[in-house]
């Protein structure tokens, strides 16, 4: 998993680059905080069109971006070229909103989104289990 640092401004390792926050429309509310999960536009499509749900997407010329509530990768690890990006800052390449979502959620499940990437990218779901305790 790639993830975007919380640093604003310039990348490191990617001169001026900078980022910003994507956000819903102001109708949409986003009580759970937002989070970013950023794919190359080659999958963008595909993804799109396969999800039972989708909330608001974004995209530039080379990423495509679909909010999710925030700490959706907890105890989740997005494959690689999957991009998680906290707070929904991403690379500042002009994302623009391609989707809105037919509901009152700005958010895309992260669950059904994460194993569409998987399934796309080849590869297997992880992720790990809270441990469980027993009684006696």
């Amino acid at each position: 998993m790639v993830s975007l640092s919380t640093a604003r401004g310039t990348q490191p390792g990617l001169p001026h680059l900078r980022e910003v926050q994507l956000s819903p429309p102001p109708h949409l509310t986003a009580a759970l905080g937002c989070d970013a999960v950023g794919v190359p536009s080659r999958y963008g499509a595909r993804l799109l069109g396969r999800l039972p749900g989708n909330g608001c997407v974004f995209a530039d010329p080379e990423w495509w971006w679909w909010l999710v509530p925030a700490g959706s990768d907890a105890d989740l690890r997005w494959p690689l070229p999957a991009c998680y990006a906290p707070g929904a800052y991403v690379p500042d390449r002009r994302p623009r909103l391609i989707h809105r979502p037919g509901c009152t959620s700005p958010y895309t499940p992260p669950i059904p989104l994460y194993l569409m990437v998987c399934q796309l990218t080849g590869t297997a779901p992880s992720w790990t289990l809270p441990e469980v305790g027993s009684r006696h």
